[in-house]
């Protein structure tokens, strides 16, 4: 084959593969766009089945408040009525009863007057005795009308228009949310959540983050407040949650449209204390521990359940309450675990005491931090900075060097950490 053919062979054989690169590009993009239809067309419907349940919810709502505050309206009228009618019905017993009593003695005073001569004077006397007791020039006081209940309506006829203001105006629909999830980091028993803004003209107040099992139907608040990233621990590892986010405006009382769920698990164990422990009471989810008192059990170190603790993690103490200080209490981390020590102040142990002592292998460091009280957090970050590969010649073992950094309060004290063994878990 001559080389020209070659050649021409071999920009076919690359214009083959450039085409089923493209094709493969191709492919993916129309996949991309299926899942971007998807995600409209299931939006949208969500969407819609949310509106009619909440506007039917309000009209079956709005439909009840009116019937009660009508009944309630027509109960009042009932009540005045039978108020102000009753004074009427008993004066028109007292005239009904006084037409009675006339109509008695006029009946008796006819038949007087007819009598016969003898007995009309006898008659006539009993009359007007009768008459004279009946007093015949009292007569009941009837109200009139401007006494007596008039009732009418009083309607606000402004209401209307303020409900059909609020109503024009009552929800919106967005298409795209003003917060979106940016990042998720799996943490040792649960994921840490980073959110930004993407709409640039949306002044954020505060932010709701929620959660759910992948499984479940229902969210739950995690956190609401300023920060833009919480962490969400008391997660299982190895199964999967939905995160969603939104934002409150400005001076608005309403939480903007959700974000995108995002799914995420970690495979990373919580953080645990050791039981077993005497000298220590621990929590139900043994991520807290309370020092008994150390004149009855005793002062010793306790330590995590396992190592957990990785590089480039963030490893946070709360102090939630505190007792006597010892010179001895410290919090830190350590490359192993030896029973019996009284202290973390030792070789391949890093810790800070409860004033503020940073101790390095057993050695206290010039540099100071704030005394540790109830209320402080203490965290520590490593990364590493150089490894060391074995040396036979010198019979060394490898070994590691870690960029340490201990903060407590607004201050954080920086070094570096040679251990004689390539370590990345603690």
């Amino acid at each position: 084959m001559s080389i020209e053919a070659e050649a021409l062979l071999q920009e076919a054989k690359e214009s083959i593969e450039a085409a089923q690169n493209y094709r493969s590009e191709l492919q993916h993009r129309v996949q991309g766009l299926d899942l971007a239809r998807q995600q409209i067309k299931g939006s949208a419907t969500q969407t819609r089945a949310v509106l009619v349940q909440h506007f039917q919810e309000l009209q079956g709502t709005v439909s009840r408040l009116l019937e009660e505050r009508l009944a309630a309206l027509l109960l009042e009228v009932d009540a005045i009525e039978q108020d102000s009618v009753r004074p009427l019905d008993d004066c028109q017993k007292l005239i009904e009863q006084g037409v009675s009593t006339a109509d008695e003695l006029l009946r008796e005073g006819e038949a007087a007057l007819r009598c016969g001569v003898g007995e009309q004077d006898d008659k006539l006397g009993s009359f007007t005795k009768k008459a004279l007791q009946i007093q015949l020039d009292s007569l009941p006081e009837v109200p009139s009308l401007a006494e007596v209940s008039c009732l009418s309506a009083q309607l606000d006829d402004s209401l209307l228009p303020a409900v059909k203001g609020r109503i024009c105006t009552h929800g919106s629909v967005a298409s795209h949310p003003p917060v979106q999830i940016d990042e998720l980091v799996e943490r040792p028993g649960g994921i840490l959540v980073r959110w930004c803004k993407v709409d640039d003209d949306f002044a954020a107040q505060d932010y709701r983050l929620q959660y759910r099992r992948s499984a479940s139907s229902h969210f739950e608040d995690a956190y609401v407040g300023q920060d833009s990233e919480y962490l969400v621990l008391h997660l299982d590892p190895h199964t999967e949650y939905l995160f969603r986010v939104c934002a409150r405006g400005d001076g608005r009382w309403e939480w903007s449209p959700w974000s995108i769920p995002q799914t995420a698990c970690t495979t990373l164990a919580p953080h645990e204390w050791s039981p077993g422990s005497e000298e220590y009471s621990l929590s139900s989810r043994r991520d807290i521990a309370l020092k008994n008192d150390s004149q009855l059990c005793g002062a010793g170190v306790l330590y995590s359940q396992a190592p957990t603790y990785c590089c480039r993690q963030t490893l946070t103490f709360k102090i939630i309450s505190a007792g006597q200080p010892d010179k001895r209490d410290s919090v830190g981390v350590c490359v192993d675990r030896r029973n019996g020590q009284d202290s973390l102040q030792r070789d391949q142990a890093v810790c800070i005491t409860t004033s503020g002592a940073v101790f390095v292998n057993g050695k206290e460091m010039t540099n100071q931090l704030p005394a540790i009280s109830t209320g402080s957090a203490v965290t520590f970050d490593m990364e590493v900075v150089n490894v060391f590969p074995v040396n036979i010649n010198n019979n060394e073992g490898a070994s590691v060097k870690l960029r340490v950094t201990i903060g407590s309060g607004s201050r954080e004290v920086v070094f570096d950490w040679l251990l004689e063994q390539d370590k990345d878990h603690f």
